[in-house]
């Protein structure tokens, strides 16, 4: 803020005033994200922020984007990509099982996402040179391999960017946390960061943060000072006429909207859920975190990106797969049909994807170690095939075989699924333009 000369009393600005205001009645966290969409704004997009997408296409297949991050590397032979005819020190500890799509054969501990492979995309080819964790994690979560000039915004971040909130609810969620830095906005500025949740859905405990009104402010006394701050809204906008300050005022009322709306805070209330579907999820944090973004998207949430585990499995990959393993394959098959049966798989694209994949030999301690030069995730709803298998891996899991996936091409396929072009440039703060993602070509044949 900006300091008054000596012995004036201090007379603050309209922005000013509301900054403190805004702070003392919702709570620091909620205040920052919509404080810095407010400085983010100016007089040309200010009024349209709050409005249909800028950059939305007339009739994106994929309404909403499910990201479910398994983090630490998982192995592609483990799960999506068995290697049924190679020696055991390839093909691994884990038998191969049957899959509903002819042909087609999953890990054992993936049982039920077995039985809703006629539903999904396998892409059995995905593809880039990291080996090292944090520059995996940045390519999958942005579309571009690390840069010591820059820093790129999280897909997320683009698409808060590009096609706004939607209904009084923020465009980008977290669950539970921002668990890496690739996560967030990069050159975008916290304007488009993530809305976290704060909790683990599946804590008896959980509660989201800045959804409730702080200690000493009930729901009259949260109505006057709304009030107050219209009253100062007036007399400020007399003295300072400024479309950018109007602009603010547009973000301000997001977050009391979001505080107000029953259908926004409803959304996150796990609990409304029947016991038979939490039950069917999964009662742990596989379960929860997904059924969580269910609703979340159903709600109106444009992209909700969740964590589960931690799959960096260097030894005994076999008791570490199946510790971890059989959660995810139970929430993510009950995820794909819960969508599926409700009518939104169609609009909701839904990704399992994790920074690299596993050696194609196990190692000395039974398990395996990095490997970026091929690996699987897998893609749902949203306009992608169903029951389809996209490229291969050679026979020991080393190499891709057939229709490399590259970083590039797997991050402009999906925003052109959303309805953002992912050639389009985006200016950044030092005036320099940028591509959405570059060099990227959409993926015909991933297409339904």
């Amino acid at each position: 803020m900006q300091q008054p000369p000596p012995h004036a009393p201090w007379q603050p600005n309209r922005r000013e005033f509301l900054y403190v205001g805004l702070l003392g009645t919702i709570g620091a966290t909620m205040s920052d994200l919509f404080r810095a969409q407010a400085h983010a704004a100016t007089p040309a997009d200010a009024a349209t922020l709050d409005t249909v997408a800028k950059a939305v296409a007339a009739n994106p297949r994929a309404k909403s984007v499910i990201n479910i991050y398994l983090p630490g590397g998982m192995s592609h032979q483990e799960s999506f990509d068995p290697k049924i005819n190679s020696p055991i020190e390839y093909r691994g500890p884990l038998e191969a099982i049957k899959t509903k799509v002819d042909g087609v054969y999953f890990s054992e501990n993936l049982k039920e996402t077995a039985q809703i492979a006629d539903k999904i995309t396998v892409v059995r080819s995905m593809t880039h040179g990291e080996a090292a964790h944090e520059r995996g994690t940045h390519s999958m979560f942005t579309g571009y391999r690390p840069s010591p000039a820059i820093q790129y915004p999280s897909m997320g971040s683009i698409v808060s960017h590009e096609l706004g909130p939607r209904n009084d609810l923020p465009p980008y969620i977290l669950i539970p946390n921002q668990s890496t830095p690739y996560a967030g906005t990069g050159y975008l500025g916290s304007a488009y960061g993530a809305f976290a949740v704060g909790s683990d859905p599946a804590t008896d405990g959980y509660s989201v943060r800045d959804l409730t009104l702080p200690g000493g402010i009930d729901p009259a006394r949260f109505a006057e000072r709304r009030e107050m701050r219209s009253v100062v809204d007036a007399h400020f906008s007399a003295l300072e006429k400024s479309d950018a300050l109007d602009g603010m005022d547009s973000f301000y009322q997001r977050a009391y909207a979001m505080i107000s709306s029953d259908k926004a805070r409803a959304a996150f209330d796990i609990k409304a859920e029947p016991k038979k579907v939490r039950d069917d999820y999964g009662r742990n944090a596989a379960g929860q975190r997904m059924l969580l973004a269910r609703r979340l998207v159903e709600a109106g949430v444009r992209f909700v990106s969740l964590t589960y585990g931690s799959w960096d499995h260097h030894d005994n990959i076999k008791r570490a797969n199946g510790t971890q393993m059989p959660n995810f394959d139970k929430a993510y098959a009950t995820l794909i049909r819960d969508l599926d049966e409700r009518g939104l798989l169609d609009s909701t694209l839904v990704i399992v994807n994790t920074e690299f994949g596993r050696t194609p030999k196990i190692n000395g301690t039974a398990g395996r170690d990095h490997w970026p030069k091929v690996f699987s995730i897998a893609l749902a709803g949203g306009g992608m095939k169903r029951g389809y298998v996209h490229g291969s891996s050679d026979a020991t899991g080393g190499e891709p075989d057939a229709d490399p996936l590259s970083v590039e091409d797997y991050a402009a396929t999906i925003f052109n699924q959303v309805g953002i072009d992912p050639g389009k440039a985006i200016m950044t703060p030092g005036g320099r333009p940028q591509f959405i993602v570059k060099d990227g070509h959409i993926v015909k044949e991933l297409l339904a």
